[in-house]
C-alpha cells in the first residue's frame, strides 16, 4: 500500500466548541465540518488549512471526560515558512505555555511550541 501522508490527527477534547474556537482563532486552522457519531454521544469537528485535502485535526468529544493534563496527543507540528513571524503572533495573543525561545535543532529545524486549551502540545515548525 502506498503511504503518501499523514491523514489526521484525533485529538479528545472536554470542550468542541471551545477547543474549535481555539484552533481556528489561534492555530489558524478551518472547521471543516461537524458531526455526530454514529453511537450519537461522541461529537466530531474536523479542521484543516485553505480547504484542501491535507492532513486533518479531529476533535473529539464525549469518548473520555477523564483526560490527562496534556490531553490524549502528544503533538502536532504546523508547518510555516516565518518562525519568528508566528512566534511574535502568538505572542501577542497572550496565549500561555509559550516557549521561551525559538529552538533551533542541529540540522537548523526551528520550532516553539504552544499548549492548547486541552493541555495539548502544538508546535509551529520550519524546516
Amino acid at each position: 500500500m502506498a503511504q503518501k501522508r499523514l491523514d489526521h490527527v484525533g485529538i479528545m477534547v472536554r470542550d468542541l466548541d471551545q477547543t474549535i474556537n481555539f484552533y481556528t482563532l489561534v492555530v489558524g486552522l478551518e472547521l471543516k465540518g461537524k458531526l455526530t457519531h454514529t453511537n450519537g454521544v461522541i461529537q466530531l469537528a474536523f479542521l484543516g488549512f485553505n480547504g484542501s485535502d491535507e492532513t486533518e485535526v479531529e476533535l473529539i468529544q464525549g469518548y473520555n471526560d477523564h483526560l490527562p493534563a496534556e490531553g490524549r496527543v502528544h503533538h502536532f507540528a504546523v508547518s510555516t515558512d516565518d518562525i519568528e513571524q508566528e512566534y511574535e503572533r502568538i505572542q501577542s495573543l497572550d496565549i500561555p505555555h509559550v516557549d521561551d525561545e525559538i529552538v533551533t535543532l542541529p540540522n537548523g529545524h526551528r520550532y516553539f511550541f504552544i499548549h492548547g486549551p486541552e493541555g495539548e502540545w502544538i508546535e509551529f515548525f520550519q524546516r
